[in-house]
């Protein structure tokens, strides 16, 4: 165990993303706080951090309360010491077009997945800002800038993280703080939401392809949480969907009228009947992992991801490559003058 081993909180640490992020922290020794609703999730989840080298307090906790997250926050304190990174992951959603959705729906989706971010970016806050040191990852999406259909709620609910960080920022930066917040945009990732989110659709949910491992997203919340990095995009299909939506946000709705209703579903018809984890976790019996079930799909590794991690040291190589150029240009031009020179002076 490293001695002086970080303090991380990590919602949403059960399954996904939370539970490939809990990893990694673990393997560099960190001491984690896992919040989540499920009990065999987080039981699992603790073992893993456990066996990698670090140290893990499992708490069941729906974020969407904001006295639970709180009480989560306290006792990690007491147990593991001053926080030092609290990465927001909690997510609820449901596949559903909006005319089918009950306002219930929607007000539980946006609870979880937005409110539950304010929460625990409130909790985190109250105990960094005194310290003036800190930093917070808000796990975010391509969905953030460009939504999809049949996910009204919880675009709705990535779209208002993303306003309200940015409105956190500025006023960290208006203070003057030494507290850092930062958010990791993601790309379809193959965790196992789409076998127990809520879906009204008539085959089954899947994340809209190219599919991404889970720990090439935990690799990148690690990577922001010590860097200072406003926001990272992870995936090249991120960045194609951002960047494109800033220029043709028309293209990209009637693409996706056409198109986002498909590329959703797949493998024959959804049971209407089975669980969903929309008002009660459906990893208290049974622990899914961090991984879904589109193994044969989904890539270990995002060339763009090296690529925005590097880009500081890829810059640094372009200057020194530039400035060889331009030197070696200057060697040539002088070269070519005295060889001019000697010429002339030669038919002279």
């Amino acid at each position: 165990m490293q001695k002086n081993a970080e303090v991380v909180v990590i919602t949403g640490a059960s399954a996904g993303v939370g539970r490939a992020a809990a990893s990694e922290f673990a393997r560099r020794g960190a001491k984690i706080g896992l919040l989540a609703r499920g009990k065999a999730g987080l039981e699992a989840a603790r073992k893993d951090v456990e066996s990698l080298g670090g140290q893990a307090l499992a708490l069941r906790t729906d974020v969407s309360d904001a006295k639970q997250v709180e009480a989560a926050a306290a006792t990690v304190e007491r147990k593991f010491g001053p926080i030092d990174i609290w990465v927001n992951g909690a997510m609820a959603s449901v596949f559903s077009p909006f005319k089918e959705m009950t306002p219930e729906e929607f007000r539980r989706v946006t609870e979880v997945t937005y409110l539950g971010y304010v929460h625990g970016t409130m909790s985190a806050l109250r105990r960094m800002l005194p310290r003036n040191r800190g930093t917070i990852v808000q796990v975010g999406s391509a969905l953030a800038y460009r939504s999809i259909p049949l996910q009204s709620a919880y675009c709705g609910a990535k779209h208002a993280i993303s306003g309200f960080t940015d409105s956190i920022r500025s006023e960290l930066i208006h203070d003057n703080s030494n507290v850092h917040i930062t958010a990791v945009h993601m790309p379809a990732l193959n965790t196992p939401q789409f076998g127990w989110v809520k879906s009204r659709l008539p085959r089954k949910a899947q994340p809209v392809p190219p599919i991404y491992q889970p720990e090439v997203a935990a690799r990148a919340i690690y990577w922001a949480a010590h860097h200072r990095r406003r926001e990272l995009w992870v995936g090249g299909s991120t960045v194609v969907t951002i960047v494109g939506n800033k220029f043709l946000p028309g293209v990209g709705d009637w693409y996706l009228g056409k198109t986002g209703y498909k590329s959703q579903q797949h493998d024959g018809p959804e049971n209407p009947k089975r669980p969903d984890n929309v008002w009660s976790p459906v990893d208290d019996a049974r622990d899914f992992g961090a991984r879904g079930t589109f193994d044969r799909r989904a890539s270990d590794s995002s060339r763009q991801l090296w690529l925005a991690q590097h880009k500081g040291w890829l810059g640094a190589v372009g200057v020194l490559l530039g400035a060889a150029v331009a030197a070696a240009r200057i060697v040539r031009t002088s070269r070519e003058r005295q060889y001019e020179e000697w010429d002339y002076t030669r038919a002279a």
